[in-house]
């Protein structure tokens, strides 16, 4: 499970919104961490939120140790980035072999056709996995 610090920010229901002040494990500087961190800085800057369940029921304003399930980022990546460049490039491949005659617009056109069911498939795996609890981030104990 990756776990991260951060700091109740609202309630809403069974979920509380947390404002996390450093992104990832933390363990950036370490040695065998990933240094993802340092690389979400070029793009997003400041406190990060996050809306994640409330099992422990704490209240605004608590300190919190946050984890995201052993496989949900993993599963994102694949989904959001491997799928999409595989269906463009099958796609470039498959339009290119079916129109020999015409194979630089046919690749293009495969390659348009798979980013577009890639773009398709990946919205409905991820609106499938909003809903998951093996995917939903949790708030896993007070500090």
């Amino acid at each position: 499970m990756i776990e991260t610090q951060a700091t109740v920010t609202a309630l809403e229901g069974d979920y509380a919104l947390v404002e996390a002040s450093q992104g990832g494990c933390g363990r950036c500087h370490e040695p065998g961490g990933c240094g993802g961190n340092n690389a979400s800085q070029l793009f997003c800057h400041g406190p990060r939120h996050f809306r994640v369940l409330n099992p422990l029921g704490v209240k605004v304003g608590e300190k919190v140790v946050v984890g995201v399930p052993d496989g949900a980022v993993s599963h994102s990546v694949l989904v959001l980035y491997l799928l999409p460049l595989a269906l463009l490039v099958l796609g470039a491949v498959a339009g290119a072999a079916l129109m020999p005659g015409a194979r630089d617009a046919a690749a293009a056109a495969g390659a348009l056709f798979g980013g577009l069911l890639a773009w398709f498939l990946a919205r409905r795996l991820q609106a499938r996995d909003v809903q998951s609890p093996r995917f939903q981030p949790v708030i896993r104990q007070r500090l």
